[in-house]
């Protein structure tokens, strides 16, 4: 069982999720950064600076000025603009990432495949010139097909 677990520890799909779970956390923390120090304040001065953490219900009945104030009273809430607040963080990082994605996928260059200049004697299987009409190997004569519709 022991040897099990080492190779299966030890395979390297688990290495590679390992490194870009790493990667992952630290990026996380550039994302918040840029959505809670750069971006959220920009989004707040069209919102009215609305402080959404404020937003919720008490489930005792009793009417609370903040949640602080509703927590330190030991009331169950019901925070739903807590919940508000994560779903806007939430769609801005996610494009945040699209973009950060998207441009990465710009920078990598696109590989054409080359051209095919050579094909397979059908005869003796060497490679030969695409225009060739004989084999120089097998002397073959080589009979064009005809295109398949």
């Amino acid at each position: 069982m022991l040897k099990e677990f080492k190779k299966f520890a030890l395979r390297g799909n688990m290495i590679d999720l390992a490194v870009g779970m790493i990667i992952g956390s630290a990026f996380t923390g550039i994302v918040n950064s840029l959505v809670n120090d750069m971006i959220m304040p920009v989004v707040s001065i069209f919102t009215g600076k609305v402080d959404f953490s404020n937003w919720f219900f008490a489930l005792d009945g009793n009417a609370y000025a903040t949640l602080e104030e509703a927590q330190a009273a030991g009331a169950a809430t019901f925070n739903y603009g807590t919940f508000i607040s994560n779903i806007i963080n939430f769609v801005i990082m996610a494009f945040v990432v699209f973009m950060f994605v998207r441009g990465m996928n710009k920078l990598k260059k696109e590989e054409k495949p080359a051209p095919v200049t050579k094909k397979k004697c059908p005869f003796c299987k060497t490679e030969i010139d695409l225009e060739a009409t004989r084999c120089p190997h097998c002397t073959s004569e080589l009979i064009e097909e005809a295109p398949t519709e």
